[in-house]
């Protein structure tokens, strides 16, 4: 949803756009209402799915509704229609979140998880092999892994600390 909406917000701040305010008007009562349930409940997904399909689904067709009446009326190669096109394209994966109380609204989280290995696309094209490519690969899994785990990483001068001769005992 967070690009659907981004496309609406560009559209506001950049030519003032009246049809793209109503549009994100509607997807911020989706994000309120996320913020709501998640102040309401920690419950299980299926509370979490039963609570969408109450409040969520009905701004959703709303939304849904409202794009197909505006997709008729803004001219078709218009900015508009370009951000109304790219949300009714990419519907069905928006929608998706209502009927599975796992999924969030939007999947930014995930989306800042792979900014890493993004960035260092380029910079990974000259690890001098594909063996040293492949061990650079690794080491990031173990980071990114530790990183989601909140355990701590550590620098490559403290890599002695973490060899098994210096592992403390569980036993007494």
């Amino acid at each position: 949803m967070a690009h659907a909406r981004r496309k609406f917000h560009e559209l506001h701040v950049t030519k003032k756009s009246q049809v793209a305010e109503q549009a994100l008007v509607l997807i911020q009562k989706l994000y309120a209402i996320e913020a709501e349930l998640r102040k309401k409940t920690d419950g299980t997904a299926e509370q979490r799915r039963e609570y969408r399909q109450q409040h969520s689904q009905p701004v959703m067709q709303q939304l849904y509704e409202w794009l197909n009446q505006h997709q008729l009326t803004v001219p078709s190669s218009s900015p508009t229609a370009k951000a109304i096109n790219y949300t009714l394209k990419r519907w069905p994966a928006l929608s998706r979140y209502l009927d599975d109380g796992n999924l969030p609204i939007c999947n930014n989280w995930v989306e800042n998880q792979m900014r890493p290995w993004a960035l260092g696309r380029k910079n990974w094209l000259f690890a001098g092999s594909l063996r040293s490519g492949q061990r650079a690969a690794n080491i990031m899994t173990l980071i990114q892994s530790a990183k989601l785990n909140r355990l701590p990483t550590h620098k490559a001068t403290q890599i002695e600390e973490l060899l098994p001769h210096r592992w403390k005992s569980n036993s007494n």
